[in-house]
């Protein structure tokens, strides 16, 4: 028994830092899922970055979310500090009793001594962080140097505090009522049924993490020819578009192209309704899991056992290289990842039929 466990019946409300890219957001969720489960009647809220704030909208457990605007940093002085003051003001009249900080980013530490909470909470960062860091939480911890799944790296804060999540641990994604609305109609439009297509999500924020254009293009034919319709998704931004339309343009039988015309609320619906989910280390990879949608997932440079799917039926497909994981921009800054592209198509193809 932890000897600073903390009594969970005399906190009524808590904020729960997380500012990151989408993915690592929405692996948040099963910390305020856990939290909920634990203590029923704990208003809990996040604060995330305001691009990133459909990764928790709807989540049950929360009561409100609070952001942060990236796009900030490009005005001026004085709206900066104004935006900062304000938000500090409705974080202050929340009154929190307790902060679970899951970044080493300054805020959180800043945040733990400015709004006063009775207990906070994050991990140690030896040789990065130092004492003014630890002394901003009355609770820090330590993780293992072996591989973990992020879901559990951000339970260890709650382990931390002396709640040992229980059941249920599964990412929580709210598409909502309207995008589902939305993408029933999109899919009588293209005369799909639900759970007749396959999903692709080729891209990445990071085309290192990408898979070949010649491979996802006879991948899309080879499922076509078997009568599987593939739906292929994209986000908005142009190298992301570039990258879809060069596999398309290699295809014999054209899929349905929705890339960059879907929200993040929107592609959750859609891949709900998908037979499988096939794609890379990307947010939408994450998505298809919340929504227990089968992954088949390509990992290269980055870790599979820290970012895998979660809690879904998967097939990792990744090789058997002593380098990686090595989170390089490609084999020696290439931008091309010898581990992704010595994966085959037949190998891929392999999983898809696995997991239906």
């Amino acid at each position: 028994m932890l000897k600073d466990t903390i009594d969970f019946s005399a906190i009524r409300r808590a904020l729960v830092i997380k500012l990151r890219h989408h993915g690592d957001v929405l692996l948040t969720a099963p910390v305020f899922s856990a939290l909920r489960q634990h203590a029923p009647r704990l208003e809990l809220d996040a604060l995330i970055y305001r691009d990133t704030e459909e990764m928790l909208s709807g989540h049950p457990a929360i009561s409100r979310i609070f952001t942060v605007d990236r796009a900030g940093k490009k005005n001026g002085a004085p709206a900066r500090i104004a935006a900062e003051w304000r938000l500090l003001k409705e974080l202050r009249a929340r009154n929190y009793d307790l902060i679970v900080h899951l970044t080493e980013s300054p805020r959180g530490a800043w945040l733990a001594r400015l709004l006063g909470a009775r207990y906070a909470v994050a991990r140690e960062y030896p040789g990065k962080r130092g004492r003014l860091w630890r002394t901003s939480f009355t609770h820090v911890y330590r993780i293992s140097g072996k591989p973990r799944h992020t879901v559990e790296i951000h339970l260890d804060a709650l382990r931390r505090l002396g709640l040992q999540p229980q059941g249920e641990r599964r990412l929580t994604l709210v598409p909502g009522a309207e995008s589902e609305a939305a993408i029933g109609e999109l899919l009588r439009r293209h005369g799909l049924a639900p759970k007749s297509y396959v999903h692709l999500h080729p891209t990445s924020r990071w085309l290192f993490k990408c898979w070949e254009v010649e491979k996802y293009a006879a991948l899309i034919d080879a499922l076509q020819d078997t009568g599987v319709r593939v739906v292929v998704t994209a986000s908005p931004a142009e190298h992301e578009l570039e990258f879809v339309r060069r596999v398309m343009a290699k295809t014999r039988k054209p899929a349905v192209d929705l890339s960059g015309k879907l929200s993040l609320k929107q592609l959750a619906a859609l891949t709900a309704q998908a037979k499988c989910f096939v794609g890379v280390d990307s947010v939408p990879m994450h998505i298809a899991a919340a929504m227990q949608t089968p992954v088949a997932a390509l990992f290269g440079p980055s870790g599979d056992l820290e970012w895998g799917p979660w809690q879904v039926k998967a097939r990792v497909l990744t090789t058997n290289h002593s380098c990686r994981p090595c989170g390089m921009d490609g084999c020696a800054g290439s931008k091309i990842s010898e581990c992704l592209t010595t994966i085959t198509v037949e190998e891929v193809l392999g999983a898809i039929k696995e997991l239906l």
